[in-house]
């Protein structure tokens, strides 16, 4: 039986900076965004707890959409309280209150011209609709952090995670002792992580006109991770599926709750790379396995599956990476000859091959995409190549041009 150790006392590096960030004399708010259940509540309390000042934890994560009056009635309690020594502000789960840019910009330019030493920090779980909200209205008054899934080096160190392990299990840290128990496990990830993420960061934040459509969307774009799809073959699997600008708006929105991403083509030319069939890719491989039905072991002696699973854990790596700006990352593709990922970084690109395997297979593609674009570096993770859990293991940073 697969298990799970206790976590130990692992701190995610965000949170050092949090602090850091906290210590100083009040100048930015301070943003925490990424997906839902990978840590950003548990890493500001981390933080705030051993702090000598009075502390306002608030959440708008209700069913019911509470109102910008209801960011002003927390800010003045916190007023209240920071009167003397200063205090802190955490509002959790911010992007669900309409309005809530315009509100927070207010608050806080009164509370700068009146000197008051309320720290505010904001988080949400819907990463495309806080930025949204920060550019429109509080440009210049904060500093982001990007907490995405977590990554093969964490859950080793917090949960003694093989690669094996990880490949299947993914990065979500809460579903970590419940590995043991397979059924229980995949209920978990399909309830408190997917149903909630869908029901609330996007069925719930935006405008869809056919839900049932999008939950389809988002089991595809799970089964069909690492490969590319077109629209009109997503019409095909899928019914009642309207027409492709939908889909694709679609496939935004699962992106923008940092579940599922479509990986764009890549091309000199901007607007072909954004016409381009999508490569569809998950954020965290557990929403993949908790898809296949399968347990571990299983999906281990299933070559096929056990193949996209190591593709989607290295694409998961880099995504994840990508959405916090370190790179862009794309595929490339010309008739039968394709390159799993190329990641572009001030213009200098790297483009990378996955095999799951020992055999080098057919790497007719990079041969291709070395001719045509002169990458400034190329990189086989796989087969005899860089091995997958030293890939994984470091932070892409250090893999790319």
């Amino acid at each position: 039986m697969s298990t799970s150790r206790q976590p130990s006392v692992y701190v995610r590096p965000q949170a050092e900076v949090l602090a850091r960030r906290l210590a100083e004399p009040r100048r930015f708010i301070q943003v925490i965004a990424g997906p839902r259940q990978v840590g950003k509540t548990t890493l500001v309390q981390s933080v705030v707890e051993g702090m000598k000042v009075p502390v306002r934890f608030v959440s708008a994560d209700e069913p019911a959409l509470r109102g910008s009056e209801w960011i002003a009635q927390q800010w003045e309690a916190a007023r209240l309280e920071a009167a003397h020594a200063g205090a802190v502000l955490i509002l959790d789960e911010v992007q669900k209150v309409p309005g809530w840019a315009e509100t927070v910009k207010r608050l806080w330019d009164e509370d700068t011209r009146s000197r008051r030493p309320l720290r505010v920090v904001l988080l949400g779980s819907a990463p495309l609709l806080v930025a949204q909200g920060l550019a429109e209205s509080l440009a210049g008054r904060f500093e982001v952090q990007h907490v995405r899934h977590w990554s093969y080096s964490e859950m080793r160190l917090a949960f003694g995670w093989s690669l094996d392990q990880y490949v299947f299990y993914g990065g979500y840290p809460g579903a970590a002792p419940l590995i043991g128990e397979p059924p229980r496990w995949t209920r978990y990830v399909a309830d408190s992580l997917i149903e909630t993420s869908i029901s609330r960061d996007v069925l719930l934040m935006s405008r869809v006109d056919k839900p049932a459509l999008l939950r389809r969307l988002f089991e595809l774009a799970c089964r069909y991770s690492g490969q590319v799809l077109s629209y009109t073959k997503m019409i095909g699997q899928l019914q009642d599926a309207g027409n492709t600008t939908t889909l694709a708006h679609y496939l935004q929105l699962l992106d923008g709750a940092g579940i599922v991403t479509g990986l764009p083509k890549y091309a000199a030319d901007a607007a072909r790379r954004r016409g381009s069939s999508p490569k569809l890719q998950v954020y965290n491989t557990a929403l993949l396995s908790a898809q296949s039905g399968m347990t571990l072991t299983e999906a281990r002696r299933d070559a096929s599956l056990w193949g996209r699973l190591i593709e989607s854990a290295v694409g998961a790596h880099l995504a994840n990476a990508a959405a916090t700006g370190v790179c862009e990352l794309a595929y490339w593709r010309e008739r039968d000859r394709e390159v799993d990922f190329v990641v572009t970084r001030a213009r200098n690109v790297t483009a990378i091959e996955v095999k799951s395997g020992r055999a080098l297979g057919n790497l007719r593609g990079m041969a291709a995409f070395t001719e045509a674009f002169k990458p400034e570096r190329t990189l086989l993770v796989g087969g005899d190549g860089i091995g997958i859990e030293q890939f994984l293991s470091r932070p892409v940073e250090q893999w790319i041009a």
